[in-house]
This record gives structure tokens, sequence and C-alpha cells, in this order.
């Protein structure tokens, strides 16, 4: 008998979408054959989805939920948009964002979680709904933020449903102050980091990467000149792309007389206490993944067989 190992076990769980306990059983019985494996959990009745597993799953939904001082924001994804509008995977998406509240940002936790209304776990669950619906979805990501005292700020844009569309957002905001301005604000710190999509708090919390690219474009542009002239010409350009990347330094979207920064003192005043904006979390739907481009021409010649 074939040594079952552990990754062996996480390997076929992530191709399939079926238990731990259930892969582990697969593997056992097929003398640890992958492929066996596969077609004996589908045998029986456990891995319908394995087929659709390979399809690229771009679109789907981005929801968020809150709830007093921890906010989470996950990205569920399908293969079309005409899936985000089904009521079912809507609901499905609903469950999983309250559920991503106590996952604190872990993806991997928040997939073992059980999922209400059902015997199983998130993953699982995604697995059946696969099996159902007929396409592929994955549980792609998820982020949480947490204040000890203060509000999470939220917003989606391009709502479908209650709470989940393509952008979602949550701001948290650390003050002991009114919390009905201080939620008020958040919201529409929320709308501004929707339309913005900054890189980061601050200059120094902007990746090494970024910044070493950015100052090798500025050396490039004024190449020749003198060290100092151009040790200068980098730091004036890093300011400015502070001030359009970094949030606290951005114009504030809805009065762009104002910086960020300022707004958050205004709205300090209005909250009677400090706030201090300590973190964001923007979430766009389908960023980073690599899209098929379908060729119709080359699909009706290959139908036609020509």
């Amino acid at each position: 008998m074939a040594d079952i190992t552990a990754g062996m076990v996480k390997d076929l769980r992530e191709k399939t979408g079926v238990g731990m306990m259930d892969c582990k059983a697969a593997l056992a019985a097929t003398n640890g054959d992958m492929e066996a494996a596969v077609d004996w959990l589908r045998a029986k009745g456990l891995a319908k989805a394995a087929k659709k597993s390979t399809r690229v799953a771009a679109e789907g939904l981005v929801a968020v939920a809150a709830d007093g001082a921890t906010g989470a924001v996950v990205e569920v994804n399908s293969e079309t948009d005409f899936v985000a509008r089904n009521e079912k995977f809507q609901a499905m998406v609903a469950e999983i964002a309250k559920l991503a509240l106590k996952a604190n940002g872990d993806s991997e936790a928040l997939k073992t979680m059980h999922m209400p209304g059902s015997p199983h776990a998130v993953a699982e669950y995604v697995a059946e709904m696969v099996a159902a619906i007929g396409e592929n979805m994955t549980v792609r990501r998820t982020a949480a933020l947490t204040v000890k005292d203060g509000v999470i700020g939220s917003y989606i844009h391009n709502q479908i449903a209650p709470g989940m569309g393509k952008i979602g957002v949550i701001v948290a905001l650390e003050s002991t102050g009114n919390k009905q301005p201080l939620a008020e604000f958040g919201r529409m710190l929320a709308m501004h980091v929707a339309a913005t999509n900054p890189v980061a708090l601050t200059l120094e919390q902007v990746p090494a990467d970024v910044l070493a690219r950015e100052s090798a474009i500025l050396e490039e542009k004024n190449a020749g000149k003198p060290a100092n002239v151009l040790e200068k010409i980098v730091a004036s350009g890093l300011k400015t792309f502070a001030k359009e990347n970094c949030l606290l330094e951005q114009a504030y979207v809805h009065d762009g007389a104002k910086t960020v920064t300022q707004a958050i003192a205004d709205a300090a005043k209005a909250a009677g206490a400090d706030v201090k904006l300590t973190g964001f979390v923007r979430m766009q739907l389908g960023e980073g993944i690599e899209k098929k481009e379908d060729d119709f021409a080359a699909e009706v010649a290959k139908m036609s067989g020509n």
C-alpha cells in the first residue's frame, strides 16, 4: 500500500474541493493514484466539480461585512457575471462574508469553517455549488481590519446585491468619539479609496520595489544631471508620487481643496475626539487574474472543421 502523505491529501483536496478525510480515503482506496482518486470521489458523488476546477473563474463578487470593531472583505469568483447575479450564489457569498469576520484575513482558515445550514465546510459547500450551478467557483481571498475603539467604514462599488459588488473597501478609524459621524465619514473615506486606489497610507509604507521603480524612472528621465541635482529631483518626484498614491496625502475626492489628512482632522472635530486612520483594504474583482481571451473566429472555424 502506498504511503499517503499530507501533501497528497492537500493536492487532492485543492483539485476536487472535497474534505480531507474523504480525500485520504480516496487515496488509500486507489493506492495513492491521484487521477484514480479523483474518479473514486466522483463515483461517490463527492467530486462532481473536479472537471470544472481548471476553468478560469475571474467574475463573481466582492463582499464586505462589518460587525462593530471588525470588518472583512472577501472575493468569491465564478466564471461568468451571469452566475454572479444568481440568488443562490449571492446568498452563499453573503454567508462566506459573515464567516470572514472570524477568519481574520486567513483565506485557508475561512475555507475550513463550517458553512451555516450545511454539514460541510466552506470549501466543500462551494464544490457542491459548482456541481449544482455548473461553473467553476473559488473563494479566492479575504482580508480583515479591527479597531480597539472606533469604527470600520465600508463601501461597495458597482453594487449588485446588498454588501456585494465589483469593488469592496474597508477602512479602520480608531477614535473614542461619537460613532455616528465617525461611521458616516468612514463610508465617505471608503468611497475615496474605491475611487483613487491608493498604494499605501504614507510614502514610508509604500513597498520598496515600487519606490525603487519610481526612483529609477526619475533618474532615467534626468540622466546626465549632477548627482546633487538628481537627488533633489528624485526626492521631489517621490513627493509628487505620494500626493497621487498615498492615502493620507491624496486630495480628498469629496473636497479637492483638502487632503485626506485634513478631512480626518475635520472628522475628529465632528466626532469630538482624535481620529486615526490605521489601515484600509481595497479589493477589486478579478484583479491579478489572467483571463483567457476567446478568439471567436477561430472557434467558429474549429466547429465548422476548417
